[in-house]
């Protein structure tokens, strides 16, 4: 098992929808034995609590005013990870009040003893930037699209694939277009295409980069 050997090690996880990059997070925390946030899910549960709450998806002041109350005891809820969970987190993840009000609680969580791995879209460029361990997963949106249609069915989800092609790109869009903290790569993070990948090898080759990583890091602390 690898262990962090300092008191601080954070690894940065960035990529769309579907790329693998929760999966790939998730080993790595495992693997160095650090807690793990999904970052997506606080934008899921922002959408998800103002649909059962009968809001607009529209309204930014009801989103920040959601994403203000979040609290992690419920980001266990199954009701955000289903497809529409995902459209309604990048349709509120657009609002800069709705990223403001979560900002802390990542940096936050970031910033714990020992180090965090955290996921998403906007991590190794605004969230931690200064992660020793910069990663972008992707993969091409077939690809993408083939993975979720699985994922979702399931969950007993059905949906057609060419129905999920059409919200991995309208999301991809979304999330990149944005004009607050749109996805892309940070500029020191390494490229991970998992598209002809296995989760093994994703998985193998993302401790790989971690590795290297932490070499540097050692070297230089």
């Amino acid at each position: 098992m690898t262990e962090t050997p300092n008191p601080h090690f954070v690894i940065a996880v960035d990529g769309p929808a579907a790329s693998g990059k929760g999966t790939v997070a998730a080993g790595l925390a495992r693997a160095y034995r650090l807690p793990y946030l999904d970052t997506g899910l606080l934008y899921r549960a922002v959408g998800v609590l103002m649909r059962r709450a009968d809001q607009g998806l529209d309204d930014e002041a009801a989103a920040t005013a959601q994403a203000q109350m979040l609290t992690a005891d419920l980001l266990g809820d199954p009701g955000f990870r289903t497809r529409a969970a995902g459209e309604a987190a990048s349709r509120v993840a657009v609002y800069p009040r709705v990223r403001e009000a979560l900002l802390e609680f990542q940096r936050t969580f970031a910033g714990q003893e020992g180090g965090a791995v955290l996921d998403g879209r906007d991590i190794g460029t605004v969230i931690a930037p200064d992660a020793p361990a910069k990663l972008y997963v992707t993969a091409t949106p077939k690809v993408r699209a083939e993975r979720r249609w699985k994922q979702l069915n399931a969950h007993g989800e059905r949906v057609s694939r060419a129905d999920v092609l059409k919200d991995i790109r309208r999301r991809d869009a979304r999330d990149g277009g944005r004009d607050t903290a749109p996805m892309k790569p940070a500029s020191d993070a390494v490229l991970l295409d998992t598209s002809e990948m296995t989760i093994e090898q994703a998985a193998d080759a993302a401790r790989r980069i971690v590795e290297a990583a932490r070499a540097r890091w050692i070297t230089s602390s």
